[in-house]
């Protein structure tokens, strides 16, 4: 099993946005971040999560169950309820990839809980 922890962090609304990821695989942990350009918060979440699964496509990771947590309500709950009223074609591109995968499980958790995502995105945002 894969965890998985995305965090999004912008300056502005909108404005830079930055994605970082912690994943944790048989113990070892990978930490990874990357600009996504110019954005509000709520889409830097979807891309950030969209940014995630295909770093794990791209390390082939597509036969392991992935526990997938994230601080964004909007984001998992609109995972969970595979709908979103403003992100409809976002969502459909992160569905799309998590099908590539056995199981899903998609948690939302406090921003306290979801610290090593967030610390990366906040430090890579002063970068820009």
């Amino acid at each position: 099993m894969i965890h998985l922890n995305t965090d999004a962090a912008v300056r502005g609304n909108p404005g830079p946005a930055v994605a970082g990821l912690l994943l944790i695989k048989a113990h070892q942990q990978v930490q990874k971040t990357t600009y996504l350009g110019e954005m509000d918060n709520h889409q830097a979440e979807f891309q950030a999560a969209i940014w995630a699964f295909e770093y794990m496509i791209t390390q082939q990771y597509t036969n392991e169950i992935v526990s997938f947590q994230s601080d964004s309500k909007l984001l998992i709950d609109s995972l969970n309820k595979r709908y979103a009223k403003h992100f409809t074609k976002t969502l459909a591109q992160l569905l799309d990839l998590q099908a590539k995968f056995p199981m899903v499980l998609n948690q939302w958790v406090p921003e306290s809980q979801n610290k090593g995502a967030h610390n990366l995105a906040t430090t890579a945002l002063q970068k820009y």
